[in-house]
Order: C-alpha cells, then sequence, then structure tokens
C-alpha cells in the first residue's frame, strides 16, 4: 500500500502542521478562552482541556505514531515500540480529554451526548482501544504467528487510517459545535477568535491529509534492511 514517492518530505511537513496545530489551540485556550484547569469555579477552564488534550493526544501524537515507520531510518523493532508508545500516550490523553468535557458538562449541568461530534467522540475513542489491543496482541505481546501478522497487517494499517481519519472529522466537528455556541453567545463572525478557530481548524484538516499521505508513501530503509559490508 504505497503511493511509490518517498514519504521523508510529506512526514516533514507533519510534524510543522502539526506544531502549528498545538501553538494555535493552546492560544485559543489560553489567551481567548482564560486558560486550563481541572477544578475551578469558572467551568468553562474545564472544558478548555478537551481541544487541548484531544488535538495534543489522539491528533497530533496519534498522527505522529501513523508516521513513525515512514519518518525514522530506525530498527524495525525499534520503530514498533516507538509506534506502539506514542498511540498509548495518545489514547490515554484523549481519554483525559473527553473525561474533562464530561466533568464539564456534569458540573454545569449540561447534558451529555446530545451532539454528532460527541457520538462520533465516543466511537473514535472506542475503536482506539480496539486497534491498540489488537496491535499489542498480534505484533507485540504475546504476539500472533507469522501467519496470523502478516494477514493482519494490512487491515491494521487499513482501520488504524479509518480511526485517524474519523478522529480528524470528528474534531473539525468540535471545532464547529464550539464556535457556533460562542457566536450564538455573541462572539464577532469575524473576529479574531473566530478566524483563529477556523483556521485552527483548517491545519488540523491539512494534517491529517499529509499524515495520510505519509502512511500511503514509501519509507526510507530500515537499519536493519542493510546488509554488513
Amino acid at each position: 500500500m504505497a503511493l511509490g514517492v518517498t514519504a521523508v518530505p510529506f512526514t516533514y511537513v507533519v510534524h510543522v502542521l502539526g506544531l502549528v496545530a498545538i501553538i494555535l489551540v493552546l492560544v485559543w485556550n489560553i489567551h481567548f478562552r482564560g486558560g486550563l484547569a481541572w477544578d475551578a469555579d469558572n467551568k468553562n477552564l474545564i472544558f478548555n482541556l478537551h481541544p487541548v488534550l484531544m488535538i495534543l493526544g489522539l491528533i497530533f501524537l496519534g498522527g505522529e505514531a501513523i508516521i513513525s515507520y515512514k519518518s525514522l531510518p530506525l530498527k524495525k523493532e525499534v520503530k514498533k515500540v516507538i509506534h506502539l508508545t506514542l498511540h498509548a500516550i495518545a489514547l490515554a490523553l484523549g481519554i483525559f480529554g473527553i473525561c474533562a468535557a464530561f466533568k464539564n458538562h456534569n458540573e454545569s449541568g449540561i447534558a451529555n451526548l446530545y451532539s454528532l461530534h460527541s457520538w462520533l467522540g465516543i466511537a473514535v475513542i472506542s475503536l482506539y482501544v480496539i486497534q491498540w489491543l489488537y496491535g499489542f496482541v498480534i505484533f507485540f505481546f504475546p504476539g500472533g504467528t507469522p501467519a496470523i501478522r502478516r494477514e493482519s497487517l494490512p487491515w491494521h494499517v487499513l482501520f488504524g487510517l479509518f480511526v485517524y481519519v474519523l478522529a480528524i472529522g470528528t474534531a473539525s466537528l468540535g471545532f464547529l459545535e464550539k464556535l457556533t455556541f460562542l457566536e450564538n453567545s455573541g462572539l464577532a463572525k469575524y473576529g479574531s477568535e473566530a478566524l483563529l478557530v477556523n483556521f485552527t481548524a483548517v491545519i488540523t484538516i491539512l494534517f491529517g491529509a499529509f499524515v495520510v499521505l505519509s502512511a500511503l508513501s514509501d519509507a526510507p530503509p530500515a537499519e536493519d534492511d542493510y546488509a554488513p559490508i
């Protein structure tokens, strides 16, 4: 499953776009929304953790985990550990981010799971857990037979990309939902915050697109691909 072009240039773009997305979402929630907190009288500060952790976790680290096989010229076993670890951290941050949204809703008297964004969010985190556990059991420990791993790999890659694209779409819906609420509460539709949110969403979508392009492109030779001289 490859485009016939080297993945390395695409991975450089992924790194840059990912850092930009993280900076923008931090500027939005710290500068415009007032900051981040797990416990606060201002319950909005609790919710602010949600977009920050989701972008940092499932989107950025999840994307970096996906392209780790294509961006690092290391031994395959080393790349496997990096891939697995980054996904584990991404999953943990994603779960924490969802908990922040529930905590904000519960303490603010807001209903949970009423929007398409929330439904898809639960679907994404559930599928992410399944994907990670399957990858851990089949490809890491205890590990499937060579035949099982060979047959599973294309489906593991395909399912992983599907979950990741779904995560990008869910994040985009989240930006739209939050911005709509803010604008209905009086936020200027063409103000700096609204433009920042839309621009962050665009960067997030571009980041996801380059993650997929990287995943479908040719990896650099691994260290153990070279024969000794």
